[in-house]
């Protein structure tokens, strides 16, 4: 066989991500900075997905006020932020990638696209695949998998149950769903990227564009209506081009490639539109950058222990092993796409808050050491339309990470996790995430400790909540330029680490226009200024042991900082040295442990 004659490579560890999006790059990273031997396997040549430079959707999540995700995700946009203030493209993906490749527990394959695997019983002992930049066929054994590849590709080749489609109505008792059950999903879209120049621009489209005359033959008008998104093309909007999709009609996985061409003639055709067809007021704009890899919102989706619903969403999913949570609107889109312009591109209807996602959801159902994470969990089709937007998958990736390293540590599978999913729900806290049903539990070191707080200032520092709800401060105190934050004991304490965890501008409003969402940027106008650190982020501090200086920090530009210490002291002091602003600094969690 041809195979035999090729370079092979075997690799073992204790955890194997298959699909390096943010799901899967934040699964692989929870795992490895909880010191798990980690093998992360991408088939394209940088991480991110369909955030990455290939395709550049933008990263949404949860829309309620305070509600925006943390964790790793929100650690990657403060990155971004300080390395990348241009928020330039590739960048962003050589962010990402730093984040990787800062941890000595993970090991990443790009450009490997897996095609097989070995079962050993019902379990997945190895897979396989190829990586096309070396002509090496790669093979990585491990006790735990996780399949964040969007597409499921471990779910056909393993047996682990999963669905495809639309259900109907009844069977999970959805009012949005439809009268009877079908194959079809959402689809694949290309975008473009425009830059303004200072002067006049033309362009003559390539053979292949698709002709769009008027904006009737993107959409007819008169469809559009309440809980209806619009096929809006303003650029100087900062729209960026969503509705140019198809595919779901048909087989959004296998035709796949087939889709593409023709979603290349309808991006090109989109901007010959806009450049010469009607006043769009686009003459100084020029293309900067135009897809050419689809992003994809629907494929396969996994059975686990437990589907997520409509009726949990509107519920608010408040469940005992909330690991994630979701706050996008129902947003489901046609599956014709722009063939129709009479059709609706997309109905979206907005949750009043955001929901839990439990664990169950999270692992199959059949194949005991197989997670996931992503737009491929255990959702039906109604409540994918929510919970498949990229801050959502991250935090599910965050919590499968998590939930293997916990597993390996106690030597379970990921189903018996759920013995202790507490644990497991205070490890996502202590790594920043926030779960709307869940408070934090402070150390018995922490709560034991006489601080140099009133009595309010010591309950809003441990208020179980590590972030703003609202506008009024409820779950911090406010610290100043020189001043300092002392616990004291006693006896001398053996103190191995300080949680700390600093205000990081959930309002949002230090943002303009829909960098609010997330720091993202599209398209460039000549009007763009760089990103700077949030001026609420506190720059500077120090930490002493019974006055020796046993951590220093001069340019802080995270929320979230776990920082070890392994110190013996009766008094731990946090002096704030820098601040960016006047008026002192928000502080939401100091907790030793």
């Amino acid at each position: 066989m041809a195979e035999e004659k090729l370079k092979r490579v075997e690799v073992d560890c204790d955890f194997c991500v298959v699909g390096g999006g943010l799901a899967g790059t934040f699964a692989a990273l929870s795992a490895a900075r909880r010191g798990v031997r980690t093998v992360l396997i991408q088939d394209r040549p940088m991480p991110g997905g369909n955030c990455s430079s290939e395709i550049r959707m933008w990263i949404r999540g949860a829309v309620q006020p305070f509600r925006k995700e943390t964790g790793l995700i929100s650690e990657f946009e403060q990155r971004n932020i300080y390395y990348n203030p241009a928020l330039n493209a590739s960048l962003g993906d050589a962010t990402l990638y730093a984040m990787l490749s800062e941890n000595p527990f993970v090991d990443a394959y790009f450009n490997c696209s897996v095609f097989d695997l070995k079962m050993k019983g019902d379990r997945i002992h190895s897979v396989t695949g190829w990586q096309m930049t070396t002509y090496t066929l790669i093979t990585v054994r491990a006790k735990l998998f996780a399949d964040c590849s969007g597409d499921s590709i471990l779910a056909p080749l393993s047996g682990a149950h999963y669905t495809v489609g639309r259900e109907d109505r009844r069977k999970y008792d959805e009012s949005l769903a439809f009268s009877a059950p079908d194959k079809k999903t959402m689809g694949l879209s290309l975008i473009l990227s425009a830059r303004e120049t200072p002067a006049r621009v033309n362009f003559t489209p390539p053979t292949f564009a698709r002709l769009y005359v008027d904006d009737n033959d993107i959409e007819d008008t008169s469809s559009i209506h309440r809980d209806t998104l619009c096929r809006s093309h303003d650029i100087r909007n900062n729209d960026n081009l969503w509705w140019i999709e198809l595919g779901g009609d048909g087989d959004s996985l296998h035709d796949a490639d087939k889709v593409r061409g023709e979603l290349m003639s309808c991006v090109y055709g989109v901007w010959d539109h806009i450049k010469n067809h009607g006043d769009h007021g686009m003459e100084n704009f020029d293309l900067d950058w135009a897809g050419c890899l689809p992003g994809k919102r629907e494929s396969l989706r996994y059975v686990g222990d437990y589907v997520l619903t409509q009726r949990d969403l509107e519920s608010g999913g408040d469940f005992y092993d909330e690991v994630a949570y979701g706050g996008w609107p129902m947003d489901d889109h046609d599956p014709e796409g722009l063939k129709r312009a009479d059709a609706v591109a997309s109905r979206q209807i907005r949750l009043p808050e955001v929901y839990g996602i439990p664990y169950r959801s999270l692992y199959s159902e059949n194949v005991p050491n197989l997670l996931f994470a992503g737009r491929n969990i255990s959702v039906s089709h109604v409540a994918l339309s929510s919970s498949r937007v990229m801050a959502t998958c991250a935090l599910e990736g965050q919590a499968a990470g998590e939930a293997a390293a916990l597993a390996l540590e106690r030597r379970v599978p990921p189903r018996r996790v759920l013995k202790y999913i507490g644990e497991l729900q205070q490890r996502l806290i202590f790594a920043g995430v926030f779960l709307p049903h869940t408070q934090r539990q402070y150390t018995k070191l922490s709560l034991s400790a006489q601080l140099n707080l009133s009595r309010e200032e010591r309950a809003r520092l441990f208020s179980g909540v590590e972030r703003p709800v609202t506008r009024y401060g409820e779950n911090d105190i406010t610290v100043r330029e020189g001043e300092s934050l002392v616990f004291e004991w006693k006896e001398k304490q053996f103190i191995k680490g300080i949680h700390l965890v600093f205000d990081e501008g959930l309002d949002r409003e230090w943002l303009p226009g829909k960098l609010k969402k997330f720091a993202y940027r599209l398209h460039s106008f000549l009007s763009d200024r760089p990103l700077e650190v949030y001026a609420g982020m506190i720059k500077g501090f120090c930490i002493f042991a019974d006055g020796k200086k046993v951590f220093e920090e001069d340019n802080n530009f995270l929320a979230l900082r776990n920082i070890s210490l392994n110190v013996e002291a009766k008094k731990l002091s946090v002096v704030w040295t820098k601040l960016r602003k006047e008026g002192g600094a928000r502080v939401f969690a100091a907790d030793v442990w």
